[in-house]
Order: C-alpha cells, then sequence, then structure tokens
C-alpha cells in the first residue's frame, strides 16, 4: 500500500482511513512530511475538523540534540521561491477538536539515539545541517527522488535498507510503542463510539500504524484519497 507517493511531476501523500466492520470508531491516518505546499497543510486541516479526537506526533520539551535534527528541514523553506513551508501545528490544528500527544520527551529521544555508536551519533548531528541545506538549494526538486516514497512493506533496496537502519530504529521504536499503546486505550475506552480518530503522524511512522491497528485491533485500510504535497515549479 502506499503512503507516500513520488513520482516525476508531484508528492503526493494519501490519507488514509481504517475500520473495523463491527465497530463504529474509525481511525483516520494522515501521513505527514515536515515540509510542503501551503495547500497541504490547508487541506489537512480541513479534514482534521471532522474528527473527533486528534492524536499528534510532538516530542515534548527541548534539547540542543533534537534542535539539530530538525536543521534538515527547518532549512528548506527559508527560501521564499521554494514555495515551501515547514509544518507548524499551532497553525495545522483546529481548535475545536480535542488533541493528545503520546510522543517521547526531547530527553527520552535523546537517551535512545545515545544507544548508537558515538561515531554514528555524532555523524548523524553532522548530516542533519548539510541535508537541510541541500534541500533549501534544489527546493521542492530534491524530494522527488523515488526513494522518498513510503509504502506499508519497502519496495526499493534504500527502503530495506533503512527498515534495519539502527538509526531508524533509535529514532522511531520507542515512538512507535507509546503511540500504538495510546490508539489501544482509544480503541478499548471509546470503541463503541461513533467517532473519527485522526492520527497526525510523519509519514515514516505510517507503516507501524497501519500493521499494529491490523494486527491488534483488526482494523484494515478501508478507504484512501489523496493530498498533493508539493509540486515542483
Amino acid at each position: 500500500m502506499q503512503i507516500i507517493e513520488v513520482t516525476g511531476y508531484a508528492v503526493r501523500s494519501a490519507v488514509i482511513t481504517m475500520r473495523r466492520r463491527d465497530k463504529p470508531l474509525e481511525f483516520v491516518v494522515f501521513p505527514m512530511l515536515h515540509v510542503a505546499s501551503p495547500t497541504f497543510y490547508s487541506q489537512v486541516r480541513g479534514r482534521l475538523k471532522e474528527c473527533d479526537l486528534i492524536v499528534l506526533e510532538g516530542i515534548r520539551g527541548r534539547s540542543a540534540g533534537v534542535s539539530a535534527l530538525t536543521l534538515a528541514y527547518r532549512f528548506a523553506p527559508r527560501r521564499k521561491r521554494n514555495g515551501l513551508e515547514e509544518q507548524r501545528y499551532e497553525t495545522l490544528i483546529p481548535d475545536s477538536v480535542p488533541v493528545i500527544n503520546p510522543d517521547v520527551t526531547a530527553a527520552e529521544a535523546i537517551a535512545d539515539l545515545k544507544t548508537l555508536p558515538r561515531w554514528m551519533h555524532l555523524l548523524l548531528l553532522i548530516a542533519a545541517p548539510v541535508m537541510g541545506l541541500v534541500f533549501a538549494l534544489r527546493g521542492p526538486r530534491a524530494f522527488l527522488d523515488e526513494d522518498m516514497a513510503v509504502d506499508d512493506l519497502p519496495t526499493t533496496l534504500r527502503a530495506e535498507w533503512l527498515a534495519d537502519d539502527p538509526i531508524e530504529h533509535a529514532m522511531s521504536d520507542r515512538r512507535d510503542a507509546r503511540l500504538l499503546a495510546a490508539l489501544g486505550e482509544i480503541y478499548a475506552e471509546r470503541g463503541d463510539e461513533p467517532i473519527r480518530v485522526a492520527v497526525v503522524y510523519g509519514a515514516g511512522h505510517v507503516p507501524a500504524i497501519v500493521a499494529g491497528l491490523m494486527e491488534r485491533h483488526g482494523y484494515r485500510p478501508r478507504d484512501a484519497q489523496w493530498l498533493t504535497v508539493m509540486i515542483p515549479a
């Protein structure tokens, strides 16, 4: 199943609705990118207004190490001609919908990264701002590499390599576990209510979300709507 589609013309994100035939509760999964066109974020916000609860990604607290890593996507929108902007929750999330954030703290995120070999941890901190500069200089076309695509199963050699990448595991495993635990609590407490629960997380987390809801609670993807993330000039 495609989650983020990359072609020579555009990047698209699939908003996935997951249902169980015997339960009225629906999960609507929004695969997000940290940098996108303003139109993409506006469309996501419009759909979030139709939901009853939002489960939101976002590392809590501040850390110099986390700030250094986010430079990879904070540089790109600074060139106005790119036509991109950074994802900002204060403008993305409607005030009318309650939000829960089961994500890790900054201290926990850094502790997970420190489990990596020291050279790998240092390389990651150095590479992040360099990648940010590359994205800023190349603009939207930097995102048109097919390896930027996300599927529930790896479809490229790079995707297969990333699936076993210790950096990806250090950055995602604890966060995915926290998220799936929170979704399990929502299902246990509100599974018999006719509500729509939005899951607003980075696209890289979505394969774990889809697999977790399927394996633990019997939910299946029943509908997907494509939103255009960006169209390079």
